[in-house]
């Protein structure tokens, strides 16, 4: 793996994701989603994607543009409360919902990418969550077999990255976005502030080159909030 990660942008970075692969998306909500990543990918048109993150964006932003664009088969998450489009697609037929427990699909991700290939827990045994899955008792307590996830890409956000690889995130974009660059064959890393190796102090590294495979510096962040909450006058 060459040492300088750096592409030239969004559009050379996902030039070889290819219609039904498996893709990761970092974020929560709309804070920490790689938004050009996600823009390039609906330019690119690619099909019958399987896509893995927490939430699919709301209508008009984040994964909801690659739904719009009708890119998506297959999702796997945990929260879909604020698309409306994903709503009609899930009761139509149109697309393959797996809905997660949010600390499941986190514990998940990060056994994968740990390569732990399955693990016990005691969250969804007796509902929905845990039919057709293995289960088993532990000191009186019943848990449910679950396995660890992997994708062959990674496409996630961080604050601050150097041409070598090594990531810094900021606050709620700790979401997801780690453990994803963990997980995948091929992390690509799109940042707001791509500095020089050695700018980035050691203990602040949160993702180590190791995982990256490429980077660049992302423009025209929109940052949308998904709800906004505002005091009565």
């Amino acid at each position: 793996m060459p040492m300088n990660k750096v592409v030239a942008d969004a559009d050379a970075a996902v030039h070889d994701i290819r219609d039904g692969t498996t893709v990761m998306i970092g974020g929560f909500g709309l804070c920490g989603i790689p938004e050009n990543l996600i823009r390039a990918l609906v330019k690119k048109g690619v099909r019958n994607l399987n896509t893995i993150s927490n939430n699919v964006g709301i209508d008009d932003c984040g994964l909801g543009l690659m739904l719009a664009a009708g890119q998506i088969k297959s999702h796997k998450g945990s929260y879909v409360g604020e698309n409306r489009l994903l709503e009609e697609m899930v009761l139509t037929g149109r697309i393959d919902l797996e809905l997660i427990p949010q600390g499941t699909l986190a514990e998940r991700i990060r056994a994968g990418g740990a390569g732990i290939p399955a693990f016990y827990t005691p969250t969804g045994f007796g509902t929905v969550v845990a039919e057709g899955k293995e289960t088993r008792e532990f000191d009186g307590r019943p848990y449910v077999l679950e396995r660890g996830m992997t994708a062959e890409f990674a496409l996630i956000k961080a604050w601050k990255g150097d041409r070598w690889g090594n990531l810094v995130y900021r606050k709620t974009a700790m979401n997801f976005n780690p453990m994803m660059a963990t997980a995948a064959k091929c992390t690509i890393v799109e940042v707001e502030h791509l500095v020089e190796p050695g700018e980035i102090d050691p203990d602040q590294v949160h993702t180590p080159s190791v995982y990256v495979h490429r980077i660049f510096q992302g423009t025209d962040y929109e940052k949308r909030i998904e709800r906004r909450t505002v005091r009565k006058a």
